[in-house]
């Protein structure tokens, strides 16, 4: 994977967030690209329970200060960045105080889901692309982990389709089994067709429980990769049954052969 330019797209990546099946996966598949000498970004959301100072990340001002919609609401970019220590990896972190300066990731002390994820998810997925942009950096594969990350494949084949930077782009989507309990806003179908983005693409998210927020962002990815070796018999046989080019679960040992070869078969 020499020189290719893969960006990671994740909900949680360690060292900056507990360890769990994504956050490690959000970890381990971008070293493994770099230590091969692939060039690699990796973009997550700044939640408020990030110790900013310990991980030393620092507000990039020529990326931050643009607006973006959502819901026909102005919300303020702020970029942040930081450095995996030994690792030589650049993170890129999507902040805004509405939506992430709270103490935790995804629901409150209580375990109850914030009830903005919905448009917290969209944010994070423009907020992403429009960084790129400035950033004028091309990613051969974008690699999707995690659902709060799971808007980006909808937004890159609807709301950015005529975009020249990513016209070769290949979009690749782990899935994971790590879900919620519920269900997102109700009105998260018609939030996202204010963009512009045809309803009938999205008709899944007429309940946006966990499963329907994968399968949407299945049917927008290029290729798929399960990435838990549990998941749900009902995801399995949406994936298989997808006709998109898909990994089966590899282990740790692994993956590093499997998901190379993917990529090269992607591209």
């Amino acid at each position: 994977m020499e020189d290719k330019r893969i960006l990671y797209v994740s909900s949680e990546v360690v060292p900056y967030l507990a360890e769990n099946e994504v956050s490690l996966m959000s970890y381990d598949v971008p070293k493994m690209i770099n230590d091969q000498g692939g060039q690699i970004r990796i973009f997550m959301p700044r939640y408020g329970n990030i110790n900013e100072r310990r991980h030393q990340l620092h507000e990039v001002i020529r990326l931050s200060g643009m607006n973006l919609v959502v819901n026909d609401v102005d919300m303020p970019l702020i970029i942040k960045v930081a450095s995996i220590p030994k690792e030589r990896i650049q993170v890129y972190f999507i902040d805004n105080d509405e939506y992430f300066k709270r103490k935790a990731t995804f629901s409150d002390e209580e375990g109850v889901l914030y009830p903005d994820n919905d448009e917290r998810a969209i944010f994070f997925a423009k907020g992403v692309v429009e960084t790129v942009k400035k950033l004028n950096w091309v990613p051969d594969i974008i690699h999707v982990h995690g659902w709060m990350a799971s808007m980006l494949p909808i937004y890159m084949k609807h709301y950015y389709k005529d975009e020249a930077l990513f016209s070769e782009t290949k979009i690749v989507s782990s899935i994971y089994s790590q879900s919620f309990e519920g269900a997102l806003d109700s009105e998260m179908i018609n939030k996202i067709g204010f963009d512009g983005i045809p309803l009938e693409a999205i008709g899944e998210l007429k309940e946006p429980n966990y499963e329907n927020i994968i399968k949407s962002s299945i049917n927008h990815s290029d290729g798929i990769i399960i990435a838990s070796d549990n998941l749900s018999a009902s995801l399995t046989k949406y994936i298989e049954s997808s006709q998109k080019p898909f990994l089966p679960f590899a282990s740790k040992d692994g993956f590093a052969e499997a998901y190379t070869s993917f990529y090269k078969k992607l591209l």
